[in-house]
């Protein structure tokens, strides 16, 4: 509902614009998003959902005949970006799941480490000296951060690679890209030795990718610096950046739970949420909002609240 405010407000200065979802889920955010621009009367021409697994495809048709019957000839699936797009696009958690490199710097040399079969014919790292021109770049950007030690971290390549693809898409219009990282600084911080890549099987966290593998999320933290400098260089503005609190709170999320007043477990259950979505210990502070605009005549109010794009 709170995202739905922000897309208000580049709707606003739009004719007929849409809306490109990334990787849907189960496609309760969707439903949530259509149902508030209803009750705003500012509904999108196209409500896009880009989504690769077949089964969450599959999933999200059913959420949506479900709970939005009314609307469900809004929602279309897509394959790939369309052409001259004017609207918004989101991306929710998209980037952190993407494939990233991972590179070993050690004893003065820079490697990317790949993946191999030791002698009994089990997954390890190896170091390979050989690195893509591309990466190698990065490479010498980042030890620049962390000097000599002995330090391993990722780099999103094809996160950069998808947003200049949504970039070619965009002909006005804004995107939202909510995630989990941090800008450069953060990110290689010398005592960030070990990098951000996290495994998560059935709800545990661990850092070894090499065990059921297929059944656990591989993810890994957002340079949100990298993604910021993509954007330029692909001529979109940097309009904003801020905490997930701090955007959730300009887009109105602690007035939700006024609306569910005479309703005493909805309100606490609404509260709860709220506490998990916006403290710094929980989701607050750790998730980050990058917005970026093309051809927006006028400045996006709610995301000028403790904006951080110095940072980037």
């Amino acid at each position: 509902q709170t995202l739905a405010h922000h897309i208000n407000d580049v709707f606003s200065q739009l004719t007929e614009p849409n809306i490109i979802e990334f990787g849907a889920g189960s496609g309760k955010m969707a439903v949530d998003i259509l149902l508030e621009l209803e009750h705003l009367n500012r509904l999108p021409a196209n409500y896009f959902i880009i989504e690769a697994s077949a089964d969450l495809r599959g999933r999200q048709q059913q959420q949506i005949e479900a709970k939005l019957p009314h609307l469900s000839h809004v929602v279309q699936w897509l394959d790939q970006l369309p052409n001259n797009f004017i609207g918004v696009v989101l991306a929710n958690e998209v980037c952190d799941a993407m494939p990233v490199h991972r590179l070993h710097f050690s004893s003065g040399h820079i490697y990317e480490q790949v993946i191999t079969l030791n002698s009994a014919g089990d997954l390890q790292w190896c170091d390979n000296e050989f690195l893509p021109e591309e990466l190698l770049i990065r490479a010498n950007e980042i030890q620049h951060f962390i000097g000599q030690q002995d330090y391993v971290t990722e780099v999103n390549l094809q996160a950069e690679a998808w947003l200049s693809s949504v970039a070619d898409s965009l002909d006005q219009g804004a995107v939202f890209i909510i995630d989990y990282g941090y800008p450069n600084i953060s990110y290689y911080h010398p005592e960030r030795t070990t990098g951000t890549l996290m495994c998560y099987y059935q709800q545990q966290g661990h850092d070894n990718p090499f065990i059921f593998p297929g059944l656990q999320d591989i993810t890994a933290h957002i340079d949100f610096t990298a993604l910021a400098e993509t954007a330029q260089s692909n001529h979109l503005d940097v309009a904003g950046f801020q905490t997930q609190a701090d955007f959730l709170i300009a887009g109105g999320i602690t007035e939700l739970v006024s609306t569910h007043a005479d309703d005493e477990l909805k309100r606490l259950q609404q509260a709860t949420e709220i506490k998990r979505l916006t403290l710094p210990s929980e989701m607050g502070e750790n998730f980050k909002v990058l917005t970026l605009t093309r051809q927006l005549e006028h400045l996006l109010p709610r995301i000028q609240l403790r904006d951080q794009r110095h940072r980037l």
